[in-house]
């Protein structure tokens, strides 16, 4: 029995069959990669064959390891029933295929269930040292309410598998992709607002991070207060929330530069984002027109601001001479000025993004 055992063991397409089953039915371990699982079903497969063929119970050395997969799996957010059922799945495909090969080889079906008992006997100890570790381990990670949300939106936002399983734990509907929003802390928007704007939609995970106030959502965020900024990116698998993550605080940054508000997703304002993302090229523009913007001395400031005024109102000089408080020919005198000095004609489609650029990244430098 025990080389029946063994010959199924290191049959090429076992470990993968259970690791299909294991993954299509515990929707809690299936964003863990094959190798994982893979990995952790042959090193159990291994251990209970040798205690098998020795007619024995677990060992140390094999609780030990059972301790350490405990607490992987603590770690990932993976329930302790979650963990079970997945090694009951994997185990029902093993005996399954222990069954057919015990009929193929001619070995009476009471030695088999003599094997099986004995692997009862194995599994429970081993059971029940999983679960003693895994409830230990999750005793040494809670936290409170509000830092455990914090914990969470940090594991969706590294991406990769860990965003999976915290999608999974948090309940985040993952069928049709996930949302990063994006709000600063005191810009208007309070955890309960994006709360309210998020929810609305479907479960979101929201915390503050740094300047910034967070959310992963799984429906896009309904509409806002006047005034307040939201920087959206999204639809994504959870495994692309780092990249998200960074679209959605560019949709903020770029939104609050060209004054635009509400819910901005990151197409809305790719060109602004992707300027400011290159911080090596407004350096070079800068130092370009470096010495066309200090010709301009004192007015320096309100010529950039009424060039900015101006292209962000779409060329239109009443506009933009209204939110500048000045008269319209000002505005028309501080673009030729600006044309004048740097050679640019913002009147041209690529001109205008140049100057749009140059004048954003002489505020900011300024600033």
């Amino acid at each position: 029995m025990v080389d029946l055992i063994e010959q199924i063991v290191g049959e090429d397409d076992l470990l993968s069959t259970a690791v299909s089953g294991v993954r299509a039915a515990v929707r809690e371990v299936a964003p863990l990669t094959r190798a994982d699982i893979a990995g952790h079903t042959r090193a159990l497969l291994v251990a209970s064959t040798r205690a098998l063929a020795a007619r024995r119970g677990p060992v140390e050395a094999e609780l030990s390891f059972v301790e350490e997969l405990a607490v992987t799996r603590a770690g990932q957010g993976v329930p302790i029933e979650a963990v079970l059922r997945a090694i009951h799945v994997a185990e029902r495909a093993i005996w399954s295929r222990a069954r057919e090969a015990a009929a193929a080889n001619g070995i009476h079906p009471d030695l088999l269930l003599d094997a099986r008992e004995l692997y009862e006997d194995w599994a429970e100890a081993v059971r029940s040292r999983l679960i003693a570790a895994h409830r230990a381990a999750q005793a040494g990670q809670r936290h409170g309410a509000s830092e455990r949300t914090a914990v969470i939106l940090r594991r969706l936002l590294a991406g990769g598998s860990a965003a999976g399983l915290a999608a999974a734990e948090a309940g985040l509907r993952v069928a049709g992709g996930l949302w990063v929003a994006v709000a600063r802390t005191g810009g208007g928007v309070s955890t309960a607002e994006l709360e309210r704007v998020s929810r609305e939609s479907g479960v979101a995970v929201i915390a503050p991070l740094d300047e910034f106030l967070v959310g992963v959502l799984d429906r896009p965020p309904s509409a806002v207060a006047d005034g307040v900024v939201i920087g959206v990116a999204g639809p994504a698998e959870a495994e692309e929330l780092a990249t998200v993550h960074r679209l959605a605080t560019a949709a903020l940054t770029a939104a609050e530069a060209t004054g635009y508000s509400g819910i901005v997703h990151i197409a809305q304002v790719a060109v602004p984002a992707a300027l400011a993302d290159r911080a090596d090229l407004a350096a070079a523009l800068l130092d370009r027109h470096g010495s066309a913007l200090a010709a301009l001395g004192a007015n320096t400031d309100p010529v950039v601001r009424g060039v900015c005024a101006w292209l962000e109102a779409d060329r239109d000089t009443d506009a933009a001479a209204k939110s500048l408080f000045v008269h319209a020919n000002t505005v028309r005198n501080r673009v030729q000025r600006f044309s004048e000095v740097t050679g640019l004609d913002p009147h041209t489609t690529f001109g205008a993004m140049t100057a749009w650029w140059l004048c954003r990244a002489w505020l900011a430098w300024a600033a």
